[in-house]
């Protein structure tokens, strides 16, 4: 059974989004489709500044099965990315909801988040 946390918002597409306070939210790929690539060997995201649309590519992550594309779960401006993921990818498989966050997004309307999946929702999409 995947971990799926509560308090975190889920796309069909298996991206978590953690909203904060001033607006920004953390963004990472969800416990289960992290088992589903596999051994994670590579991460690329977005530069800081780049502006993404709501289910827009916005990265890749490579595992020795395959590659993703990764997509953002709302709109916003990037204004932070993970630097560990570099050196160490697979903080991915090992803590997708903590240390193995990919970005962080000045949200264009925090209020999208309302439209992802809950995490009893997501959990209905997983099986």
């Amino acid at each position: 059974m995947s971990n799926v946390p509560s308090e975190l918002k889920y796309a069909k597409s298996h991206e978590w989004l953690k909203v904060a306070a001033d607006g920004t939210a953390l963004i990472g790929i969800t416990d289960y489709a992290q088992n589903s690539l596999g051994d994670i060997t590579f991460v690329q995201v977005p530069k800081v500044g780049t502006v993404l649309k709501a289910g827009e590519t916005f990265g890749v992550v490579e595992s020795v099965k395959a590659a993703s594309d990764v997509y953002a779960p709302a709109a916003g401006t990037v204004v932070e990315v993970n630097p560990a993921l570099d050196a160490n990818p697979e903080k991915v498989n090992q803590a997708p909801y903590t240390d193995g966050w990919m970005l962080k997004l000045k949200l264009a309307n925090p209020a999208d988040a309302g439209a992802l999946l809950s995490a009893d929702d997501y959990t209905k999409v997983i099986g």
